[in-house]
């Protein structure tokens, strides 16, 4: 029985053979050292005790490091006292305990420190240091964030632990992926673009992004690779509508003057600079912001609808980010821009439609970081293998007609 006669020549399985036939086996050289297993000996039963012994001591410790799971108390001035630090003092103390075993309010701080106090600091600092740069993490997955989730079937807005993921394709096959522990989008962009330039070797040449991804940080560092960015902003569908061309509050919609540096509103006041400061996002970015103020309001009619504020109205603008969003907006609004922003509704949304809806993949299976990470690229993989499979199914049934 020859099973090469049996299987169809499109078949799925001849996709993913000719696949790892075509891989450079040097890979797997590094991945596999060789040597196999040693058989099993008697003497592993010992050692399997041994082992045993050894976790139940190390239980006993990390019982006594973390304590009980009631929520750390407030320290007032004695919180910036680290557990190393506090440590140390109770350290002291027993020593002077051990000079001084008759006094009883020291016994009751030594017991009272090692017992409850020093346990609770050490695990807050365990806990601070799973967070990192986040602001939740789950007890079961401590790599997953909480994030708001769009399938809601309870419809309140709960939030629930998980990853963020972000794709790039190219004619629906996956060329790039990477895992986020942040909720939002915007922060990813650039990590997504370091992984992808890392795998590929560049990037491509257009990157096309939603408005999730419209921020200052992101078209600066695609203008630095010198990547045309088709990436919208956040109010570029609200500039379009009516009423925020009738709102008389939005500097969009007022006049800048480049020569004298100054602002007009649409009643024709004029705002001159008044000061420049500095200012660090949570990656580090630094946006320098330019302050404007009218010379005055008093008699203005638009005054209720432009600002709430009492005196003169302010206005402070990155006049670099309304440069990124005055090219974002030509290029999308020209027509290979309309053509490819299009385009990528059907790329990137049906790979996601394919993988949750069409194969049911609505939850990761593991656990942590590096697992997680794992399990998307298998998926990204098989997606990628079926969709090759289903061209040639195509290019077949063509060929047949």
């Amino acid at each position: 029985m020859d099973l090469e006669e049996d299987i169809p020549a499109n078949h799925l399985v001849r996709v993913v053979n000719a696949t790892v036939n075509r891989l450079d086996d040097s890979i797997f050289d590094v991945a596999y050292l060789g040597g196999g297993r040693d058989s099993y000996h008697p003497k592993l039963q010992e050692k399997v005790k041994e082992l045993f012994t050894t976790i139940e001591k190390a239980e006993e410790q990390d019982d006594l490091e973390h304590g009980s799971n009631n929520d750390l108390a407030e320290l007032g001035e004695a919180a910036e006292i680290t557990g190393e630090k506090l440590e140390q003092a109770v350290k002291q103390l027993e020593v002077r305990l051990t000079e001084q075993p008759q006094s009883k309010p020291l016994k009751k701080a030594v017991r009272s420190l090692r017992k409850d106090l020093l346990p609770r600091l050490q695990k807050y600092e365990w806990q601070q240091g799973l967070l990192g740069e986040r602001n939740s993490f789950s007890k079961t997955d401590p790599d997953a964030t909480f994030m708001r989730m769009k399938e809601d079937h309870m419809r309140n807005g709960q939030l629930k632990p998980g990853y963020n993921v972000q794709v790039g394709t190219e004619n629906q096959f996956i060329v790039g992926y990477s895992l986020h522990q942040r909720p939002t989008d915007t922060r990813c962009l650039i990590p997504h673009l370091e992984k992808v330039k890392e795998i590929l070797g560049k990037l491509p040449k257009t990157v096309i992004a939603d408005a999730g991804y419209g921020g200052e940080e992101n078209y600066a560092y695609l203008e630095q690779e010198e990547r045309e960015a088709l990436v919208k902003y956040n109010t570029f569908h609200k500039e379009n509508s009516r009423s925020w061309k009738q709102d008389v509050s939005k500097i969009d919609n007022w006049t800048y003057r480049q020569e004298t540096d100054t602002w007009m509103c649409p009643n024709g006041r004029t705002l001159h600079f008044l000061r420049e400061s500095k200012q660090k996002n949570e990656s580090g970015y630094e946006v320098q912001l330019r302050y404007y103020r009218s010379a005055s309001c008093e008699g203005c009619p638009f005054k209720k609808r432009c600002s709430k504020a009492q005196g003169d109205r302010e206005i402070k603008v990155s006049m670099a980010y309304l440069g990124y969003k005055a090219k974002a907006r030509e290029r999308l609004r020209s027509e290979e821009g309309r053509e490819l922003s299009v385009r990528r509704m059907v790329e990137v949304e049906s790979v996601f439609g394919q993988i949750k809806n069409n194969r049911g993949f609505r939850r990761f299976l593991l656990r942590g970081l590096p697992k997680v990470s794992l399990e998307v690229e298998w998926l990204s993989l098989a997606h990628n293998l079926l969709k090759r499979a289903a061209i040639s199914q195509q290019v077949k049934a063509v060929c047949q007609e």
